[in-house]
């Protein structure tokens, strides 16, 4: 993570105390181990990082197959 402005990485402490959170949701948001925070604390670190809140916090691109989606693609005799 880039510290805008400065051209230093933020580490998950620094980026924490910057934004006022913990560092624990810092890191687990970054190694995916957590997908959501709360509003004021997503807002939080976007303003940090000086990006939208679309760039860390958008919904995948191709979602993943739930049980209502079939196994394998239709065949041409379906």
């Amino acid at each position: 993570m880039k510290h805008p402005g400065r051209g230093v990485p933020y580490g998950y402490d620094s980026l924490a105390g910057d934004a006022g959170c913990g560092p624990g949701l810092i890191e687990k948001l970054a190694t995916g181990r957590q997908k959501t925070a709360d509003m004021e604390d997503a807002h939080a670190i976007v303003r940090c990082l000086g990006v939208a809140l679309l760039v860390l916090f958008a919904p995948k691109a191709s979602p993943e197959m739930d049980d209502a989606s079939p196994g394998e693609p239709p065949t041409e005799k379906e």
